[in-house]
């Protein structure tokens, strides 16, 4: 069984000692502790975890900043950002840092556990409210749609989306489900999931909402403020 090296950082000793109380229930994990006043950046090289939780308060620097650039620097380093209670800006601020998922810190144990899990086998657990909130969408498109040079540094290796792709994306990108968006484009669910499955394979995206942030981030899809929304 692998072991999953967790690394805390928290500027509260109690709620670090608490998280650590929780995951070494787990076998597999290996947990971390470290002090934000200390040098993180120098213990991310120390220790090599392979994930980090960062809180998102902390008082002498910036959890948002500092997992940004854990990010940038550690590619291997997953961040989940732990935050006292995310609003619609501060999940579009984790979105463009490439934290992996925003939870409240008040998240129960094994939801915290699943996410570990989940980020450290390379999957994108941003969960479907947070990356569907229309507010956050509409802010992430709208701060990248115009950035030219964003567009024509897509991944090569990524394969080009046809205009339906496109349109399907934006409509998810609004929170619709797969029926309503049957239902605006007027045409069968089935053909919906086979283009859902299309765009996934060709992002090489985990999920609908890990397809969502990748063609925010390469620039792939635009916010349409006249997306119909499905009638009731």
């Amino acid at each position: 069984m692998k072991t999953i090296r967790v690394m805390i950082i928290d500027e509260q000793p109690f709620f670090r000692a608490g998280v650590r109380l929780a995951l070494e229930s787990q076998s597999d994990f290996k947990v971390l502790d470290a002090d934000p006043s200390d040098d993180t950046l120098n213990s991310i090289d120390l220790f090599q975890p392979d994930i980090v939780l960062l809180g998102s308060d902390l008082a002498n620097f910036s959890g948002l900043e500092l997992g940004t650039r854990i990010a940038r620097r550690y590619p291997n380093t997953k961040v989940i950002m732990l935050s006292p209670d995310p609003n619609d800006q501060e999940l579009f601020k984790v979105i463009r840092s490439s934290a992996v998922a925003c939870l409240k810190k008040t998240v129960p144990p094994e939801e915290l556990i699943s996410n570990i899990r989940s980020a450290s086998r390379g999957e994108y657990p941003i969960n479907d409210n947070e990356v569907s909130r229309p507010i956050i969408v509409r802010q992430v498109l709208n701060n990248f749609q115009d950035m030219e040079t964003l567009s024509r540094n897509v991944e090569e290796a990524v394969a080009p989306l046809t205009n339906r792709e496109r349109e399907i994306l934006g409509h998810i990108a609004d929170g619709n489900s797969n029926k309503q968006i049957a239902r605006i484009l007027n045409i069968s669910e089935q053909t919906i999931k086979n283009h859902v499955s299309a765009i996934m394979r060709k992002l090489n995206a985990n999920d609908r909402a890990h397809a969502v942030v990748l063609a925010i981030r390469r620039g792939l899809i635009k916010i349409e403020e006249n997306h119909k929304r499905p009638e009731y």
